[in-house]
């Protein structure tokens, strides 16, 4: 069998400049001078894509390294965290939070629409005393993107700490970190940027190094202990050897996003055009508004599992989607429209497959979904 063409939301297809750059001859990272100039030019191409003046780390570790980074180094036990929940993500942030000693307090809402910000307001105005707020700025499991543009800010108006998980936005969707005050914004190597999987890399704010440095009680980790990052330039020492390779890849990733005048619109384009198609055919999406342009997440129809649905896009199209997890395991499906699969023509052939494998156990569809997907995507 082929190498499956792989259109889920992370990780995503790698661009063959990104995979010869990984494949480059490597020096000792922690004792060649050269290499820490490049960490540092690397990251600053970050910050560049973050839009932020705040430092900018590449820690060596999937996302949810960065995630649990952030919380054991801001969170000390005892502090009031106020968990921002509309999805499986925003919930899970409270269980991380809680490890280290959080008193989490959720604001919850209905996980098919984004956060209401007038509802948030409403709830802070009778309890604001939190030291950290978080929130996830793309709900990958149920497709959709909150308006982290308006959150934080009214976050800030109380003097929160905010901590941003934007894994599955950063390269997808807009993100302004300093103008929309985030303090620590979460990326991942495998999503937009279309790297391979490994790496996390985030920017710190100044109030959030202020409470990161500033502690009563000691980091209780050392791999996920932000603070002794501090001042890895000025010693020239890594707390960890870098991963060399990778970071090699994620630099030739970022270029090209930085090169790519075009990238926000055609995210927002090819998002637009795969729902549109979706619903031109007869399917629900999931959400119900805040359509994420990085994922689709649509209801599986009557007629039709998960199971039989992915073996024959795998086993007769050689195409893989994702399904979900949690409760909306067995419920949904989901396609990455993200970074490398983020054009016009994969897209085409991954509906085109769905369409017929939906047609294969009798879902009746309305035309076809490569059809209508077009015809949007002319308008």
């Amino acid at each position: 069998m082929n190498d499956p063409f792989i259109m889920t939301p992370g990780p995503t297809q790698i661009h063959e400049d990104v995979r010869r750059a990984m494949s480059k001859n490597i020096t000792n990272p922690d004792l060649d001078l050269n290499f820490y100039e490049y960490y540092k030019e690397t990251c600053e191409k970050i910050k560049e894509l973050l839009h932020t003046q705040g430092e900018v780390l590449i820690l060596s570790g999937e996302g949810i390294l960065g995630l649990e980074a952030a919380c054991a180094s801001l969170i000390e036990p005892g502090d009031r965290v106020l968990c921002i929940d509309n999805g499986i993500f925003g919930k899970g942030f409270g269980d991380f939070a809680k490890i280290y000693g959080g008193e989490v307090v959720y604001f919850s809402e209905d996980d098919r629409h984004p956060v209401d910000v007038d509802q948030l307001r409403a709830f802070l105005e009778n309890d604001h005393d939190f030291k950290v707020a978080t929130v996830v700025h793309c709900e990958t499991p149920s497709g959709l993107t909150n308006p982290v543009d308006q959150i934080c800010p009214l976050l800030k108006e109380y003097g929160m700490i905010t901590i941003v998980d934007s894994v599955s936005a950063i390269g997808g969707e807009p993100l302004e970190v300093d103008q929309w005050q985030i303090d620590i914004v979460l990326g991942g190597s495998q999503k937009c940027l279309s790297a391979s999987p490994g790496l996390t890399f985030l920017s710190i704010s100044s109030d959030a190094w202020k409470a990161i440095l500033n502690r009563k009680i000691p980091i209780a980790s050392f791999y996920c202990n932000l603070g002794i990052w501090k001042d890895w330039y000025k010693e020239k020492w890594f707390p960890y050897t870098p991963p060399i390779n990778d970071i090699y890849g994620l630099r030739c990733a970022v270029e090209r996003i930085l090169e790519q005048k075009d990238t926000l619109e055609r995210h927002k384009k090819i998002g637009e055009a795969v729902r549109k198609a979706m619903v031109e055919a007869g399917l629900e999406l999931y959400p119900s508004s805040g359509f994420s342009n990085t994922v689709t997440t649509v209801k599986i129809p009557k007629g039709i599992s998960f199971q039989q649905l992915n073996n024959t896009m795998l086993q007769e199209h050689h195409i893989m989607i994702a399904g979900a997890f949690d409760y909306l395991k067995d419920k949904v499906f989901r396609i990455g429209h993200m970074g490398e699969n983020c054009y016009e023509e994969k897209l085409y052939k991954t509906l085109k497959a769905l369409d017929q494998t939906l047609k294969k156990y009798g879902v009746k569809l309305n035309g076809s979904l490569h059809s209508h997907f077009i015809k949007q995507l002319e308008y």
